[in-house]
């Protein structure tokens, strides 16, 4: 993804792990907590107070009453069920949590309305400025699911990265400038504190300075002003540059036409496209929409595979040998409405052990679509993956973004 088309700020110097699942990911992230010095700053989208959300959140409020600076921020539709208790026990441990789009009370909630469709679907954390945290795990019990809620008794498939070096002032600037932005009350009262509204963004920084490890990477970073498009436009200089091989693991997979059509090009000139997508219904709609758009990935010899032992729930890609970590999921929502942000790694061996983990789930749980079963299948299942499309592109075209889907 280098040259003038795609502008990321790249830097050398970082030490990235790859966290897969729950499994990796809690343990490594409340123990930076437990370890936390001076701050720790959680952004989600879900955070459910079950066994998984308790062991977080008792980390950060031991975190606050030490005399750590904690500051949480939830999305106020993805953790609307339980945003007020997580709220009023952190701050009842002295931390600092606000609610980015609160949902609106009573038949209010149940109003259609394009604003509130633009929801924080990051998941970042930073402690001590020093250890970022990004990927597409929320905060509920994906740890080991010993005793599920869904009814699925594997915790959902998914990665994050814990990074130290020069990409962790950016991921602290994303923070910091919402955080500005959500006290939009305060800065009413102080317009001194306008000021903050200019927060100067990190400059790219070399393995001379904080470096921490060898690895070059960018932080990408989605929303409704500044990074409109930056996510598509990344995928898509990738996908077009592409040499050897595109291997893509989306939850919900709904691109728009012109990133099929260069999917289905890439295929053509040779390279080798796979896509892993959910084979476990949780949406339906979605599900079936998304497999609307088989038939000419198939035709291409794009193959498809849907994976079955659990929810896929990873943001992950691996193009030649640069692989992508996030919360974007490839659809309207994440590419045109949602405030995301992915890690991009140009690193041969780390793209290396991303494909090797999701080619062991395609191996250990994968289903591949083959173009007779698709094209054999009933005609309720036709009916359905057809009109599951068309009430897709509805719902995107009432939500006021551009009708490229």
């Amino acid at each position: 993804m280098r040259g003038n088309i795609v502008q990321l700020d790249w830097t050398d110097g970082n030490a990235i792990t790859l966290l897969e699942n729950g499994t990796d990911f809690f343990p490594a992230l409340c123990a930076a907590i437990d370890n936390a010095r001076h701050s720790v700053h959680l952004e989600t989208y879900i955070f459910v107070l079950d066994r998984t959300g308790i062991r977080v959140l008792d980390s950060l409020m031991k975190a606050a009453r030490r005399g750590i600076k904690v500051r949480v921020v939830l999305d106020g539709f993805g953790s609307a069920d339980q945003a007020q208790n997580v709220q009023s026990q952190l701050r009842g441990a002295g931390a600092q949590c606000l609610v980015y789009r609160p949902e609106p009370k009573w038949f209010v909630r149940w109003v259609p309305s394009r604003q509130r469709l633009r929801r924080l679907h990051r998941k970042l954390a930073v402690v001590d400025g020093e250890t970022a945290f990004v990927g597409g795990i929320n905060i509920l019990d994906d740890y080991d699911d010993l005793d599920p809620t869904d009814g699925v008794p594997v915790p959902r498939f998914d990665y994050a990265v814990e990074v130290r070096g020069p990409v962790v002032p950016y991921v602290q600037h994303a923070q910091e400038l919402l955080w500005v932005r959500l006290n939009w009350s305060r800065l009413r009262k102080h317009p001194r504190d306008w000021r903050k509204l200019r927060l100067r963004r990190p400059r790219p920084r070399s393995t001379q300075d904080r470096a921490a490890g060898t690895l070059r990477a960018a932080l990408v970073l989605r929303d409704n002003v500044r990074y409109r498009k930056t996510f598509e436009s990344a995928y898509l200089y990738g996908i077009q540059t592409a040499r050897r091989e595109i291997l893509i693991a989306n939850a919900y997979f709904l691109p728009g036409k012109q990133f099929r059509d260069e999917l289905i090009r890439a295929a053509r000139r040779g390279v080798r496209v796979r896509v892993l997508v959910q084979g476990k219904i949780e949406y339906r709609m979605q599900y079936h929409a998304t497999r609307a758009l088989y038939a000419p990935l198939l035709a291409a010899g794009i193959d498809i595979v849907e994976y079955m032992p659990s929810y896929l729930h990873a943001k992950v890609a691996v193009i030649d040998d640069i692989a992508v970590v996030g919360s974007s999921n490839i659809d309207p929502f994440s590419f045109l409405l949602a405030r995301e942000a992915n890690v991009v790694v140009d690193d041969r061996a780390f793209a290396a052990q991303l494909r090797t983990s999701l080619e062991a789930a395609i191996d250990a749980g994968g289903s591949r679509i083959l173009a007779h079963d698709y094209h054999g299948r009933g005609w309720v299942r036709r009916f359905a993956d057809g009109l599951s499309y068309r009430l897709m592109r509805i719902g995107i075209s009432w939500s006021g973004v551009p009708g490229e889907y």
